[in-house]
């Protein structure tokens, strides 16, 4: 009878703590409505839509998906770069990185210094790092390439050369390496010292002491840094389309289109072409389907990465 006469009043509680719960979650829950639920439905509804942000939308199929998948010709080479930045950028990013974080971490004087010039390119601008860089790298007025013809060295064209572009912007990422240098420390910095002493008793010399000392102490760390790596780069755009404007030497005022990926589509990505169909072109159906597909390239590789399988983190983490 007491469990019977107590039932409302815990049935209250409860529905009490919900609202409670709900209320702590709602800034959560609207902003994850707001800036990611209502696009991502909208965008999947778009894909089937034909909508050129001015008549009111009609209902295509597949057709926009066929005509993505099958027929538009620039997807493939956006692709390509856009998966060939993914793993090239983000490898060598996390391995300079934690290089420079290393190297920083063992400077026994002037370390205030050297922290502060590797972080400083990371504060520059995209837009007025990407170009000094073009810049710096002109083969025609740039100092860099006179530099290296002064020692000997025969110059690429760096952003005029489709061979070079793409390792050109992955040499405009490594320069502004600060904010991995700055992760990379902490973590370093964060090892417990007893167990290097550990290593140094049993005759443990400095590749021992990385490999079972401290790379099983920052692997969730270097997750954390290919996961966003991976992230940031698939939606990689404003580098890239800087860096071909410039290069290309075609001046952009008000109201010019310049079509992206100078030179010969070697800098083009899979952002730069969604903005061109939506908001050039005004093909809104077939840059949603463009966005999906790089959003679910972007989930699947982020999923694999994340399973214990891939290698980076024990069983333990």
């Amino acid at each position: 009878m007491a469990t019977l006469t107590n039932a409302p009043a815990l049935r209250r509680k409860a529905r009490r703590e919900r609202l409670r719960t709900l209320g702590f979650l709602s800034p959560w829950l609207v902003g994850f409505t707001v800036f990611f639920g209502y696009p991502l439905v909208a965008t999947v509804y778009f894909s089937f839509m034909h909508y050129n942000q001015i008549e009111a939308p009609t209902f295509v199929g597949l057709r926009n998906w066929r005509y993505v998948l099958e027929q538009m010709p620039l997807f493939g080479p956006a692709l390509w770069n856009t998966l060939w930045l993914v793993v090239v950028m983000v490898t060598l990013r996390v391995v300079f990185g934690l290089g420079i974080g290393l190297l920083v971490t063992k400077v026994k004087s002037g370390v205030g210094f050297f922290r502060t010039a590797f972080y400083l390119p990371y504060l520059a601008p995209p837009v007025a790092a990407t170009v000094a860089f073009v810049f710096l790298l002109n083969p025609g007025t740039g100092p860099v390439n006179d530099i290296l013809g002064s020692i000997g060295i025969h110059a690429p064209n760096w952003f005029n050369d489709p061979t070079w572009a793409k390792p050109s912007l992955v040499l405009l990422s490594l320069w502004g390496i600060g904010d991995l240098m700055v992760i990379f420390m902490a973590a370093l910095l964060d090892v417990p010292k007893e167990q290097y002493e550990a290593a140094d008793l049993d005759g443990a010399g400095a590749f021992h002491k990385f490999r079972y000392v401290t790379w099983p102490s920052i692997t969730p760390i270097v997750m954390f840094a290919v996961v966003t790596g991976v992230v940031q780069t698939m939606q990689y755009y404003t580098q890239a389309l800087v860096a071909g404007k410039l290069a290309s030497g075609v001046s952009v005022g008000p109201g010019s289109v310049i079509q992206p990926g100078y030179p010969d589509h070697s800098t083009l990505t899979v952002p730069q072409l969604v903005y061109s169909l939506g908001f050039q072109n005004f093909n809104t159906g077939a840059a949603c389907v463009l966005s999906l597909v790089l959003f679910a390239i972007a989930m699947a590789v982020t999923t694999l990465l994340m399973r214990r399988r891939a290698g980076l983190l024990s069983a333990d983490d």
